[in-house]
């Protein structure tokens, strides 16, 4: 059975970090539909003052962060002791896990485009120790298509193999399409499916969808992803829905109320690290 269009989702501007310009596409009122994807931010700008001004030292805990950047740069800097840039193409992919803080700096660039999601981690291992990694270029696979390209981001497309996450299992590919082309993408039935037209419009599962729109698919065995008469990228991203309570307060997502109560508890008094600051 070919999934169709269960729910579409527009962001709307705004602005996060220290003045970033970014579109807000899912957040707490996606919760149910988009699980276990609890945020997702788009970057697309040409003018450096929309992103430059970054997201000063923040923390995180019962999340993972998963940072896309197609074009531009992104430097990560965390409480583990870690500093690294990606570039065009690359991923960020951050365990928060018990706590981290971690900054984003976001150099001048032609142009920055990409996006951020946040992942839920299952409750019992929303303690787990925090870590990061990244995925570069020379870890993604381009798998040719008739009339585009699949970069495999992570998880599996077929018998190809990427970046294996820890705790919950998640296909990511960036698929480019050629005016008029099209693609079949073949899904675990019981696995959430959602798909974000990055840039330009698409036909996904026979409905037009507009560019910047994530949409969640009903079940089933197959998704058909079409570009209209322009060149389109969609990033097509497939996991395992949790089902559990979610308790969201700015940067940090528990199961529980009291949870997240301990967790802004500890940052008051100096106990949300499990492990010492680097700086």
């Amino acid at each position: 059975m070919e999934r169709k269009i269960k729910k579409q989702v527009n962001g709307f501007r705004t602005q996060d970090g220290a003045g970033v310009d970014l579109v807000r596409v899912l957040g707490h009122g996606t919760v149910e539909e988009y699980d276990p994807i609890l945020m997702l931010d788009s970057f697309d700008s040409t003018n450096p003052d929309d992103y430059t001004a970054g997201f000063p030292m923040h923390p995180h805990r019962g999340i993972e962060t998963i940072t896309y950047v197609y074009r531009g740069q992104i430097t990560h800097r965390d409480s583990l002791g870690n500093e690294d840039t990606i570039a065009g193409g690359e991923v960020q992919w951050m365990t928060a896990g018990s706590g981290i803080l971690h900054e984003e700096k976001l150099p001048a660039a032609e142009r920055l485009l990409g996006v951020q999601l946040w992942l839920n981690m299952p409750a019992k291992n929303k303690m787990a120790a925090p870590a990061y990694n990244s995925i570069k270029n020379s870890q993604i696979e381009e798998i040719m298509l008739q009339n585009g390209k699949l970069r495999l981001l992570a998880g599996r497309y077929g018998d190809r193999k990427g970046y294996s996450s820890k705790y919950l299992p998640l296909d990511f590919y960036d698929i480019h399409l050629a005016p008029g082309a099209s693609v079949l993408i073949n899904t675990e039935r019981e696995r959430s499916v959602m798909i974000f037209t990055l840039s330009g419009d698409a036909y996904i599962g026979g409905e037009h969808v507009k560019e910047k729109t994530a949409v969640s698919l009903t079940s089933g065995d197959s998704v058909e992803i079409r570009s209209t008469d322009k060149n389109a990228q969609v990033l097509f991203i497939s996991s395992r829905s949790l089902g559990e309570p979610v308790a969201w307060g700015g940067p940090i997502v528990m199961s529980t109320e009291e949870e997240l109560h301990t967790a802004f508890e500890e940052l008051k008094n100096g106990t949300f690290l499990r492990n010492t600051i680097s700086y």
